[in-house]
């Protein structure tokens, strides 16, 4: 996936086309603008109030307890990036908003924007300091109750997009019946897997402040014991041996150091059955001489910034798959997500 810039006029197409136009200029001024736009609208409510029918721009400021002026500014830019539709002074939201902002669509990603604006926004300036010493931050070792419930929230609007997908084409398999979801949290992965295949069942493996703040997520998809959590760190417990047909690491591995990484291969190989798979999913690196990815990079940057490695390479994470006597199968790519794969590798 790329994001461009498109002329909306032949002058602005001769323009682009000439090299006229400061793009570095409109990444530098106009994008990191439009960002913090929509977080602010987002965590303001400024969309579930247009939804309620206040549809100018003092009504959305008197409903969201804002200033009139700036909220005007504000709802101009979410229209022009198409967020709202403006006519005869009115605002209402477009198809794009409804499906992905509002809290009761089921493909909301509202609570990830909060999460991004209270939380994220102020790593993105300390990205100088990371590109001087290389450290991450390593959030999780920083976070508090107030944090790791957003951070929870945020990860379940994360995973919606593709967690029915990743369902759909997981290389279960056959008579299935035992899964391990590690640092699963919410456990949507797991949830949406067992509801297709319902002889499955799933245990979820994660941090203490984790399970505590994703249990009443799960607890809403009333799963019952088909998909359940335990308390525990992959880096420390030992699994039982030959137990599990699927064992899924889903946005886990760009924690986790190569040594940590090939240390959960070894553990998650003698845990499963044979026949059994391993699921590596996550964003992957691009490979530097391949055609450039957006989101794959994008993603390497900021995991590095704000965790222990960035991205993996399929390559790198083969590598680990084969190095505990797993056979690596053909990676797996999301339509509703590019740049991001199951890499899996089966027991034989």
């Amino acid at each position: 996936m790329q994001l461009r810039i498109f002329p909306e006029n032949l002058l602005e197409w001769v323009a682009l086309k000439l090299n006229l136009v400061p793009i570095p200029l409109l990444h530098a001024q106009v994008f990191p603008v439009i960002s913090r736009a929509v977080l602010e609208a987002v965590d303001a409510g400024v969309f579930e109030a247009i939804a309620e029918g206040y549809d100018t721009a003092e009504l959305v400021a008197e409903k969201c307890g804002l200033n009139a002026r700036p909220t005007g500014q504000l709802l101009g830019v979410l229209a022009s990036v198409k967020y709202l539709r403006y006519r005869q002074g009115k605002y209402t939201l477009t198809r794009l908003t409804h499906k992905w902002i509002l809290p009761g669509s089921p493909n909301t990603v509202r609570d990830l924007a909060i999460y991004n604006n209270r939380v994220v926004w102020p790593w993105l300036e300390k990205m100088g300091g990371y590109l001087r010493t290389g450290k991450g931050l390593q959030y999780h070792d920083t976070f508090q109750s107030e944090e790791w419930e957003l951070y929870q929230r945020a990860m379940w609007g994360g995973a919606v997009a593709e967690a029915q997908e990743f369902a759909r084409k997981v290389p279960l398999p056959r008579n299935a019946t035992q899964m391990l979801d590690i640092g699963g949290s919410h456990g949507l992965h797991s949830v949406e897997t067992c509801r297709r295949y319902p002889h499955l069942y799933s245990m979820i493996l994660d941090l203490p402040g984790a399970v505590e703040k994703a249990a009443p997520l799960l607890a809403k998809q009333n799963m019952g014991d088909h998909v359940v959590h335990q308390v525990g760190n992959i880096l420390n417990d030992s699994l039982p041996e030959g137990t599990y047909d699927l064992v899924l690491m889903s946005s886990v591995a760009h924690h986790f150091t190569e040594e940590q990484n090939k240390l959960v291969a070894q553990k998650v190989a003698k845990a499963l059955r044979p026949g059994g798979v391993f699921i590596i999913n996550e964003f992957i690196r691009p490979d530097p001489a391949a055609a450039p990815e957006l989101v794959g990079s994008s993603t390497d940057l900021f995991f590095g910034l704000t965790s222990t490695s960035g991205n993996w390479s399929m390559a790198e994470i083969n590598a680990w798959q084969r190095a505990v006597g797993l056979t690596p199968l053909q990676p797996i790519a999301y339509r509703a997500i590019p740049g991001r794969f199951q890499v899996g590798a089966r027991k034989e």
